[in-house]
């Protein structure tokens, strides 16, 4: 059996940091080809509309259709995926649905208002977003629990419009990836991708309707496409490679550990995988089970390709080491698998999802636990959330003033405008002024 190919680091070692940051160091050299393939791409679909869809999906995806109004998935299909699935998997789609809508009502954003010693009334007013654009993945693998942990939020957030596209290389639809659309009642479906699936989404066409964010993770093309639509539209998060990260004292399964590494690392070649542990033996343990599982692993290129590339076996001297280190990445999932999860968590400053304790797999934070699964990468969650109902919401400021508010704050008003330069602002501060001099 070939070895599995991973780096061992000690964070003794005198080279730790560079080490360290060339394995956490993402290289966008590629970045500005991308870049510009996606901006030709978007042009095309702003220009030319629905010919340039049709054209693109053609040829990027091997899907021929005569109207864009032939790549819809209509909601007979969806409706007869969801029952031909066995039970078990319609039951399965069904619990995850329903454990994400519960989490995430709790997150809903309230309006409000009060009045202050004028009498004003000041508030916020909370609104849904009216149209939204998902785009769930296709290619490699087909993702239903991305349809669930995107459109559940916002409909749970109230918003009325949601349409999703899907890449379908060469006409190959999931029945399962279908059915999760049933579940989550989307309005429509496009069997589109790339670059040109976000440009239909932030520009419209003559059958697509422009939204008024898009959210949902991609590829490179989709990720720049996002950024280069910004503005226009609202985006969630830029999606890079997924990433993990494992902080262990010991006390749980090395063999859990090991699968663990291998759930992300099996997402793609680019894909994060990290142990980090004071206990060298049980870094052995995980190593030991790692290469004792690669060889039933369905997906065994992918993860050894992965691991060589972006894993490691970190030994820290302890594990408060460990949290400062794991801070300094600010990963995407970090599980907290020691005896004690608690008691670290209030170290813990940067992560897309914390999972506390052996038990709180990732992998069970991906399908059923509740919680979006769609969170900052690249070290994003040093100030990026994980999606959630309030990126479905906006708010709008309320005011509301008295005559004697009007007076009381246009004073204040008046002089910090005229303190900035600004005479139509002060003047319109002061007509609402009683008794001022308004010539002065």
């Amino acid at each position: 059996m070939t070895p599995l190919k991973l780096a061992r680091l000690d964070s003794a070692d005198a080279d730790f940091s560079q080490v360290l940051d060339a394995l956490t160091h993402w290289d966008i050299s590629a970045d500005d080809e991308v870049t510009r393939i996606a901006a030709e791409i978007l042009k095309r679909v702003q220009r030319e509309g629905d010919a340039a869809l049709l054209e693109l999906t053609a040829r990027f995806d091997g899907v021929h259709a005569d109207r864009v109004a032939d790549l819809a998935i209509e909601a007979a299909e969806l409706k007869a995926s969801f029952e031909a699935l066995p039970a078990l998997e319609r039951d399965a789609l069904q619990v995850a649905a329903g454990r994400i809508r519960t989490y995430h009502e709790r997150q809903l954003n309230e309006s409000f208002s009060f009045e202050d010693d004028y009498g004003n009334r000041l508030g916020s007013r909370v609104l849904p977003l009216d149209r939204v654009g998902v785009y769930v993945p296709g290619g490699q693998a087909a993702y239903p629990s991305t349809v669930l942990m995107t459109v559940i939020p916002a409909r749970v957030a109230g918003v009325q419009d949601v349409t999703v596209t899907v890449p379908t290389p060469d006409g190959a639809r999931s029945q399962l990836l279908l059915a999760a659309l049933y579940v989550a009642s989307v309005d429509r479906v496009y069997t589109l991708g790339g670059a040109q699936a976000v440009g239909a989404l932030a520009f419209g066409t003559e059958t697509i309707s422009k939204v008024d964010k898009i959210v949902g993770p991609g590829g490179a093309f989709v990720a720049a496409a996002k950024r280069l639509v910004f503005g226009p539209v609202g985006i969630d998060v830029i999606a890079g490679p997924s990433e993990i990260l494992i902080i262990a004292d010991g006390s749980s399964s090395p063999r859990w550990a090991a699968l663990d590494l291998f759930s992300q690392a099996e997402h793609d070649a680019t894909a994060r995988a990290m142990l980090l542990s004071p206990d060298a033996g049980f870094l052995d343990a995980v190593m030991a089970q790692m290469q004792e599982l690669i060889a039933s692993m369905d997906r065994e290129a992918i993860i050894r390709r992965s691991l060589a590339d972006r894993g490691a076996l970190i030994r820290t001297r302890d594990l408060a080491e460990a949290v400062e280190i794991s801070n300094s990445i600010a990963p995407e999932h970090l599980e907290l698998a020691v005896a004690d999860p608690d008691a670290l968590l209030v170290a813990v400053k940067h992560a897309g999802a914390i999972f506390l304790g052996a038990h709180s797999g990732e992998t069970i934070g991906d399908y059923a636990a509740g919680p979006s699964h769609v969170l900052p990468t690249f070290g994003t969650a040093r100030y990026a959330s994980p999606l959630g109902v309030y990126d479905f919401q906006k708010r709008s400021s309320v005011i509301a003033c008295t005559p004697a508010g009007a007076e009381a704050l246009g004073r204040i008003a008046s002089v910090l405008a005229r303190g900035e330069g600004l005479e139509a602002h002060a003047r319109a501060a002061e007509v609402r002024i009683a008794g001022f001099d308004h010539n002065g």
